[in-house]
C-alpha cells in the first residue's frame, strides 16, 4: 500500500538535496548540446536503476533493530546537511567548471538513441554513492515502505532533471547554487530532528 505521506516526504528531501547537485548542472549542460527529450530520457533510465538499487539496499537495511536504523538514519541526515553546508561555499565559483566537465562528456553529433545512451552513462556514473541516493537508502531503512520511497525519490529525481532540462539556466540565473546548497542542509537538519523526536516518543 502506497503512503502518501512518506512518498511526499521522500519527494521533499530528495527535490531540495538534488537540485544543487552536479546531475542537475550535468543534465542542464547535456540538454543544451543534444536533443533534450532524450537527454531526460537517458537521465531518467539511470536515475530509475539508481533508485531502485537503493531501494533494494534500504529494504535490507530495514530488517535491523528499529534503533539502529533511526540513529543511523539520523546521522545520515546530519552527515547530508554538513556536507551542502560544505559544499555552498564553493557552489557558485565551481559551477563554470562543472559545466564545462560536462559539456566536453556531450556529443552535439549524437542523435536518438545515441543520445539517450549518452545521457544514461554519464548520470550513471555520476550519482553512484551520491547523497540523494545514500538518503534514499535511509528512508527505506526508516520507514520501511520502499514502494512509497521509491516513488516518491525517483519523482524528485525526474522534477529536477526535468526542471534542468526546461528552465534550467533560467534558474540558475535567478537563484545562486549556494542557495539551494543552504536549502538542502536546512532539509537535511529538518528531517535528523524529526527522526530524533520518533525515536524518543
Amino acid at each position: 500500500m502506497i503512503e502518501p505521506l512518506v512518498v511526499a516526504l521522500a519527494f521533499g528531501a530528495i527535490f531540495v538535496v538534488e537540485l544543487p547537485d552536479k546531475t542537475f548542472i550535468a543534465t542542464l549542460v547535456m540538454s543544451t548540446k543534444m536533443r533534450p527529450l532524450f537527454v531526460w530520457i537517458g537521465v531518467a533510465l539511470a536515475f530509475l536503476v539508481q533508485t531502485g538499487v537503493a531501494v533494494g539496499i534500504g529494504k535490507a537495511a530495514s530488517f535491523l533493530p528499529e534503533q539502529l536504523i533511526h540513529t543511523v538514519a539520523a546521522l545520515m541526515f546530519v552527515i547530508g546537511a554538513i556536507i551542502l553546508f560544505r559544499a555552498a561555499r564553493t557552489a557558485d565559483a565551481d559551477e563554470g567548471a562543472q559545466e564545462d566537465e560536462y559539456a566536453a562528456k556531450s556529443d552535439s553529433a549524437a542523435h536518438g538513441f545515441k543520445v539517450i545512451v549518452t545521457s544514461f552513462l554519464v548520470l550513471f556514473a555520476a550519482e553512484w554513492g551520491d547523497l540523494s541516493q545514500l538518503l534514499t537508502i535511509s528512508l527505506v531503512a526508516k520507514y520501511d515502505d520502499p514502494v512509497s520511497v521509491f516513488l516518491g525519490a525517483w519523482g524528485a529525481l525526474l522534477a529536477v532533471s526535468g526542471l534542468a532540462v526546461i528552465v534550467g539556466r533560467l534558474l540558475l540565473q535567478r537563484v545562486r547554487l549556494s542557495v539551494l546548497h543552504y536549502v538542502g542542509a536546512a532539509v537535511c537538519l529538518f528531517m535528523a530532528a524529526l527522526t530524533v523526536w520518533e525515536m524518543t516518543r
